[in-house]
């Protein structure tokens, strides 16, 4: 009983954030759909990021696995750090991801809601088929931005396995025995980076349309 309206009071409470959260910016000119299309335009921008940082992270491990002398720990380092810039910058993309559903989830509901006021019946329809419309044009959108979002893990499994093992296995040796996983991880890049450029692409289509 109690957990149950520990969540009812939690659901309400972050509704009021959001009602809040939404209020703040109509009062600065900015309604849901221009707030989509800002949310949009911001995951594009962090699906590039994270393309180029999942190949700098690649470049640097190339360059461990193919060490033929110097600092063996200053490569390994450069590498363990592009992988963590490559988690955090991962992390960036799935909360604007996050962001994207939550904002169009509250516009067609708004939307929703609103037909329901209308007096004229011709002016409900029309707005029900525009509605009908931007949810068609948003959903390939979605899916492919997830699809994207899903590329990135399997790199990230492998980045975190090769720092892990390096960690203790620092050595010419190891390093030899690890160099045609760059090339395997060398493809899964590759995929990772077509699917956001399919993504990035969808992104374009639905903000010239919104």
């Amino acid at each position: 009983m109690h957990a149950r309206l520990f969540l009812v009071g939690l659901a309400a409470a972050l509704t009021a954030c959001s009602s809040l959260y939404y209020s703040a910016w109509e009062k600065l000119g900015y309604e849901k759909r221009d707030l989509l299309k800002s949310a949009v335009k911001k995951a594009r921008g962090e699906q590039k990021e994270a393309g180029e940082q999942f190949q700098d992270a690649l470049t640097q491990l190339k360059k461990l696995t193919n060490y033929n002398g110097g600092n063996l720990e200053s490569a390994y380092n450069r590498f363990k750090g592009e992988y963590e810039d490559c988690e955090s910058q991962a992390d960036q993309v799935r909360r604007q991801i996050r962001e994207v559903d939550t904002v169009a989830h509250d516009l067609f509901r708004e939307w929703e809601g609103e037909i329901r006021q209308y007096q004229n019946a011709s002016l409900a329809a029309d707005s029900r088929r525009k509605l009908a419309e931007t949810r068609s044009r948003f959903e390939p959108l979605s899916r492919s931005l997830h699809a994207a979002e899903a590329t990135m893990d399997p790199v990230l499994r492998q980045f975190h396995d090769q720092v892990l093992y390096l960690k203790h296995n620092l050595n010419a040796a190891a390093i030899g025995s690890l160099r045609g996983t760059a090339d395997n991880i060398q493809s899964d890049i590759q995929r990772l980076l077509e699917q956001m450029n399919r993504s990035i692409a969808e992104a374009d289509r639905f903000i010239q349309t919104l």
